[in-house]
């Protein structure tokens, strides 16, 4: 049993030895990491730089590109670090770090593309009173609290968790995970589940269940509008939704992960899916966005080729 002052450094488990190939996978990892950040950095220096993209959808999409940025970083030169590392471990402070932006991430993600559902669902619904429904100053607002409640709710989390009594510092990730550490716990955890499902309640299920709401009424304006506005639909909501599709998709897998045992699927299979929403997703967003809306695609081509 380990006393909770001697818990300086957990160790994670779930890294395999994998010799030489070691070196192959950070190539890879890296490769992937410098792509997820030029492709976003790239689309943020096209929107900012444009006057003619500085509209609510366009910087709600800075504001993802930003986060997919925020998220990777978190994540992946701990990573590199950890492919070529002989022993596993991080320290408490670091570990709870990760776990800050690894979580934040995640809420910042669902709470933006609820955003821009809504946003998507006011340009459809009432295109002749959007320019008065969402002025640059809610513009603002919502960018704001996108940011801002995720910090304070993953902050509280934290602060819930980091005084706990631990019997163990034995983390069965290949990063810091909270509900890891939870239940590792020789104290009483059900403060630290009750605001755990109920934070998660409102940074999931909340934007969920706005971005089905929205959804709905823009296909019944769609199935009772013009050819144009269909057009005008699938053109702004195709990339939106894969978007959805797509981290919900990794979420649900990490959500698995983490609370169900898992033993019984390969480690290797484990190890990929609990990273999917973190390196997947990045990686997406500005392929998706970049190829699919022709104003970012043309600007981009005109950037790079320096016309």
């Amino acid at each position: 049993m380990v006393n909770t002052t001697q818990v300086l450094m957990f160790t994670l488990s779930a890294y395999l030895d994998t010799g030489v190939l070691k070196y192959l996978y950070f190539l890879w990892i890296l490769s992937l990491y410098v792509f997820i950040v030029c492709a976003n950095v790239l689309l943020v220096v096209v929107i900012c730089v444009n006057r003619s993209l500085h509209e609510p959808m366009y910087l709600f999409l800075v504001s993802l590109f930003v986060n997919e940025l925020y998220g990777s970083t978190g994540l992946f030169p701990f990573l590199l670090v950890q492919i070529l590392s002989d022993i596993h471990t991080v320290s408490a402070p670091f570990c709870f770090l990760q776990i800050f932006c690894v979580y934040t991430y995640g809420s910042v993600e669902f709470i933006n593309l609820a955003v821009m559902s809504y946003d998507r669902y006011l340009a459809i619904c009432y295109p002749l009173q959007y320019n008065t429904r969402m002025t640059s100053s809610k513009v603002a607002v919502l960018i704001a609290l996108t940011w801002l409640y995720p910090f304070i709710g993953v902050g509280v989390t934290i602060s819930l968790s980091s005084p706990l009594q631990l019997c163990g510092n034995i983390i069965k990730t290949v990063y810091c995970d909270n509900y890891a550490i939870v239940k590792l716990a020789c104290s009483d955890t059900r403060v630290n589940n009750i605001f755990g499902l109920s934070y998660t309640s409102l940074v999931v299920f909340v934007p969920l269940s706005l971005i089905l709401y929205t959804y709905m009424r823009i296909l019944k304006v769609c199935f009772s509008g013009s050819k144009q506005t269909r057009q005008k639909a699938v053109s702004t909501c195709t990339p939106h939704l894969a978007s959805l599709i797509n981290f919900s998709f990794g979420t649900l897998f990490q959500i698995l992960h983490s609370r169900f045992d898992m033993s019984s699927v390969p480690i290797m299979l484990r190890n990929i899916l609990s990273l999917y929403f973190l390196t997947c997703q990045p990686l997406f967003n500005p392929l998706m966005y970049g190829l699919q809306m022709t104003k970012i695609r043309s600007l981009c081509k005109n950037l790079i080729c320096g016309c």
